[in-house]
């Protein structure tokens, strides 16, 4: 789907108010000052995820997106390797960023995905006037590239692109990336893009 450049401002207004809340929710829950740069929006054919995903190995944690627009598609919280050790090292007050993930890392980012995606989820539903809720959370650790395509294998169904919000947050010791990806199915993109629109034009 071409989108024009108001509607990717408006994808990307729409991220940054979801990413905002998902980051302020972040700060109290690891009871840290977290600071988030504007997110990036990309929306990317589905064929091209190798130009976006490596080898690096990374946390996914994947949730269904229910509500009132089902079938939706999904969600799906991406934090690299590094990142999500920094992450889990703030919750579990460790210093240690040269290790492998153990299972309270496992614990601790899902724990942190869900968080960032409902409120992610929450003001994104707010400002287009519907429900949207995740479902319970799903995790895969792999090479970064490797997890989504896997991830695409066992939910792609009428999903053609995918919205990819990538995010700069900034605590005080630490730089963390993360990405919140979309896989809406492409009615649901074409029914969020009208409701973006009716916000700007709710004459129409």
């Amino acid at each position: 789907m071409d989108l024009s450049d108001q509607q990717l401002d408006m994808l990307k207004e729409m991220g940054n108010i979801g990413a905002s809340h998902a980051a302020t929710s972040l700060s109290q829950m690891l009871m840290s000052e977290i600071e988030m740069t504007v997110p990036e929006v990309a929306v990317i054919d589905i064929s091209q995820i190798d130009q976006y995903f490596n080898e690096e190995i990374s946390a996914m944690v994947v949730f269904e997106i229910q509500g009132e627009i089902e079938p939706a598609g999904y969600i799906v919280y991406h934090v690299p390797r590094l990142s999500a050790i920094r992450l889990t090292n703030t919750m579990l007050g460790s210093t240690d960023e040269d290790r492998e993930f153990s299972e309270l890392d496992e614990s601790a980012i899902i724990e942190i995905g869900n968080i960032m995606i409902s409120h992610f989820l929450d003001a994104t539903a707010e400002l287009l006037g519907v429900v949207m809720l995740p479902s319970p959370p799903m995790m895969s650790i792999d090479m970064a590239l490797a997890a989504f395509e896997n991830i695409l294998a066992q939910v792609a169904v009428d999903i053609n692109e995918i919205i990819l919000f990538s995010t700069e947050l900034k605590s005080k010791n630490n730089d963390i990336s993360s990405t919140i990806i979309m896989l809406p199915e492409e009615k649901t993109l074409r029914h969020i893009l009208q409701l973006l629109n009716n916000l700007i034009n709710p004459e129409i």
